[in-house]
């Protein structure tokens, strides 16, 4: 079984990219799935971060408001830290499970875990290889204002909340420019999977350590 870990920046395409790798014969696992649970009514995450931040977020149905809860650690670093500290560990887990789960069942099975802070959260040891989107800066700021509404004050605050490029391409395998054009996105999709079926056929551990992932 080979873990594919792909990342990219807000409005990237990776999504998109892991759309397409689903298509051609991938299981997508997304970790925004595993970030959901992580506030399940009355689980461990729910009154870890509810004890974190008060029982202000905790909406009339009992569950947690997302919105609210953004509204607190949006543009202060230390409460976003404080919240993915209790939050990141929990999806980890998740993901760790889910994976083990699907080893066990379906061991020839490509597993694509889309995460837009695989990076960051330093999740990568769950992956075989990290998968990188880049998209310029400028056309991210574009595809925020069409696509979310946003100011370019708005789109570019969102942006710079984020690790850059370069910092995510340091920890990539493979990297895919998503600019725009989305035929020649496609074709780099294809090709990059055409590359892994070659990779698949190798002895296990050529070239790689012991987990998979090149050094």
């Amino acid at each position: 079984m080979k873990v594919l870990g792909l990342t990219g920046g807000i409005a990237s395409g990776k999504s998109t990219a892991a759309d397409r790798l689903k298509e051609l014969g991938a299981m997508v696992l997304d970790a925004d799935r595993y970030g959901h649970r992580a506030y399940d009514k009355d689980s461990e995450g729910f009154h870890a971060v509810v004890n974190a931040f008060g029982h202000d977020i905790v909406g009339e149905d009992g569950e947690i408001d997302r919105r609210v809860l953004g509204g607190k650690v949006f543009g202060a670093p230390d409460q976003l830290k404080r919240l993915t500290d209790i939050v990141w560990p929990i999806i980890r887990e998740l993901a760790s499970a889910e994976i083990a789960e699907i080893r066990e069942r379906e061991p020839e099975t490509v597993i694509v875990l889309e995460a837009a802070v695989l990076i960051e959260a330093e999740w990568q040891d769950l992956a075989d290889e990290v998968w990188v989107v880049t998209v310029t800066p400028e056309l991210a700021r574009k595809r925020l204002m069409a696509r979310n509404n946003f100011s370019e004050e708005q789109a570019q605050s969102r942006i710079d909340a984020q690790i850059t490029n370069e910092e995510r391409v340091k920890h990539a395998d493979v990297t895919i420019a998503n600019d725009g054009k989305q035929d020649a996105f496609r074709k780099a999709l294809n090709a990059e999977w055409e590359l892994l079926t070659e990779r698949l056929k190798e002895p296990a551990g050529k070239g790689r350590t012991a987990s998979g992932r090149k050094r």
